[in-house]
Order: structure tokens, then C-alpha cells, then sequence
């Protein structure tokens, strides 16, 4: 009979008791402050799914929401894409490599509040480099002002900060393809589409799945860079989820509603990243059907 040895689940131990302290024991205080309410000297009335309701119910959660999936297909749909011309370009061998790999993981060595300061200041009209050298051209450009111009500056900058992750997964999974996909490529005569769409493209697909999953979670959690640059302005146009519910929080000490608001958005995050999750391994599990019907 064979024995276990349960001393190794000490080795774990401690991973469990930080996880604890610091993931699960403020998730228990958040729900707590959820479903009551406090009327000071720490004393406090059930309330059931009340806050839940007004929340679901607000337009200003609504409003945030819809700027947050906004935000965060803008940057999908630019990110991805331009993530994988750019690991296409690269080369694969070569000193070429090391350099463009330095290159690529410089800006996501510098810190979220770094990334804000340092465009808002490259974008402010009178001493950025960015805002006067539009406003010399004769563009009406402010990004404290208009709209518009708040948006295109959050989306260059996110562009500019996060699109080398993406670039480091697909590069990842480029280099991982054998070289004898391309030699049979080149022997049918394959034009550089095909080898993109039919080699490239499908072997990347894993990596994709969690550049989108990772592109995803973060720019719907965005809270700094937003924060430093705009302010969540002009007016509220730029005031995302994170920014609303800091604001609900310490701002106004509402603190029934923001824990709602909390739980809601990480079951949002929660949701999708499972989809995701369920993506990828259907994935994963597709090949290996493949080959069991094939034999």
C-alpha cells in the first residue's frame, strides 16, 4: 500500500496564509460592507441586496461601464493587431534579436504612475513636446478640454506602454513554429499570406488568447495612468469604473454602494476571464480529439 506524505503541504503553508491575508480576508470586509450599512460608532443594519440594486440601477455606473468596454475594445482592436505586425518584423536570429527584445520590454519596466506623469506633461500645450508641437501645426489640440483629444491621448498612451507584451507572446510563439512548416510552405509554393493565415496565424492562437485575456483585464481595470493624466475629465468622460469607484469611496465615504460597485466589477472581470479560460482550453483539447479520430 503506498503512503503519502503530508508534511508537504507545509512548504505550501505559507503561500495559503498570505493568499489569506491578503486576497481573501478584505474580499470578506468588502462583502460585509455590501449587504449593510453604517450609521457611525461602528454599528451596523442589514440591508440586504439594496446596495446591489441602486448601483445596478444608477446611470453613473452604467455610464462608467460603457466608457470602460469602450476603452478596452479600442485598445484590442489597435494592440493586437499591431502586436503581431511588429513580432513579424522582427528577426529571428541574429544580434537583431537581443536588441529588439530590449527595445520591446523597456516600457513595461516603467512604472503606471511614471507612464501618467510622463504624458502629461509630453501632452501638455505649452511645455510638451507632443501638445505644442500640434498646437504649432495649427491643431485645436487639449486634452484638459476637449473630449475627444482626453480619449486619443489615454489610447496613444496605452498603445505606446502595453503593445510590447503583445509583441513578446506573439514572438513567443513564433519562434516556437518549425522550421519544417516553412520549407513546406516554400516547396507548394506558398505566398507570404498563406503562410501567415494557414502556419503563422493558427500557431499563435494559444499565445493570442492570453495577450487578449491579459490586454483585456488590464485596460478594464485601468486606474492610474487615467487618473494622473485627466483626472477622469473632462467632465466625466474619461471617469472609468476604477476612477468612479475610488471617487464613490473615499471621496464621498460611501461605502455600502462601493463595495457593491466592487463586487460587481470583479465578477465582471471574474466572468470574462473565465469565458476566456473555457476558450483556451477547448483549444487545447481540439488538437488532441483531432488525432484520436484520425487514428
Amino acid at each position: 500500500m503506498k503512503s503519502w506524505n503530508n508534511k508537504a503541504w507545509f512548504l505550501v503553508l505559507p503561500v495559503l496564509l498570505l493568499v489569506a491575508f491578503s486576497a481573501i480576508v478584505p474580499l470578506i470586509t468588502v462583502v460585509n460592507y455590501s449587504v449593510q450599512d453604517s450609521f457611525g460608532n461602528n454599528e451596523f443594519y442589514w440591508v440586504g441586496l439594496e446596495w446591489f440594486k441602486e448601483v445596478l440601477e444608477s446611470e453613473r455606473f452604467h455610464n462608467a461601464l460603457m466608457r470602460n468596454l469602450l476603452f478596452s475594445a479600442i485598445i484590442l482592436l489597435i494592440e493586437i493587431p499591431l502586436g503581431i505586425a511588429v513580432a513579424l518584423a522582427m528577426p529571428r536570429r541574429g544580434w537583431g534579436v537581443s536588441v529588439c527584445l530590449v527595445l520591446m520590454a523597456l516600457p513595461l519596466l516603467i512604472p503606471w504612475n511614471v507612464v501618467g506623469t510622463i504624458w502629461q506633461v509630453f501632452a501638455r500645450v505649452d511645455i510638451g513636446l507632443l501638445g505644442y508641437s500640434l498646437t504649432q501645426l495649427g491643431f485645436d489640440y487639449n486634452y484638459t478640454q476637449d473630449v475627444v483629444d482626453a480619449w486619443v491621448t489615454l489610447v496613444i498612451m496605452d498603445v505606446w506602454h502595453w503593445t510590447s507584451l503583445v509583441v513578446l507572446l506573439c514572438y513567443s510563439g513564433l519562434v516556437s513554429i518549425p522550421q519544417a512548416y516553412y520549407q513546406a510552405a516554400r516547396i507548394d509554393g506558398a505566398s507570404r499570406w498563406a503562410v501567415f493565415r494557414y502556419i503563422q496565424l493558427p500557431k499563435m492562437r494559444r499565445v493570442l488568447v492570453i495577450a487578449v485575456l491579459l490586454r483585456f483585464m488590464d485596460s478594464f481595470m485601468i486606474y492610474t495612468e487615467p487618473f494622473v493624466v485627466t483626472g477622469g475629465g473632462p467632465g466625466n468622460s474619461t471617469t472609468f469604473l476604477s476612477i468612479d469607484l475610488v471617487q464613490m469611496a473615499i471621496g464621498q465615504f460611501d461605502l455600502g454602494p462601493a463595495a457593491a460597485m466592487s463586487l460587481i466589477y470583479f465578477l465582471i472581470i471574474l466572468v470574462v476571464s473565465w469565458v476566456f479560460y473555457t476558450v483556451m482550453t477547448q483549444q487545447d483539447a481540439e488538437p488532441s480529439s483531432g488525432r484520436g479520430q484520425s487514428s
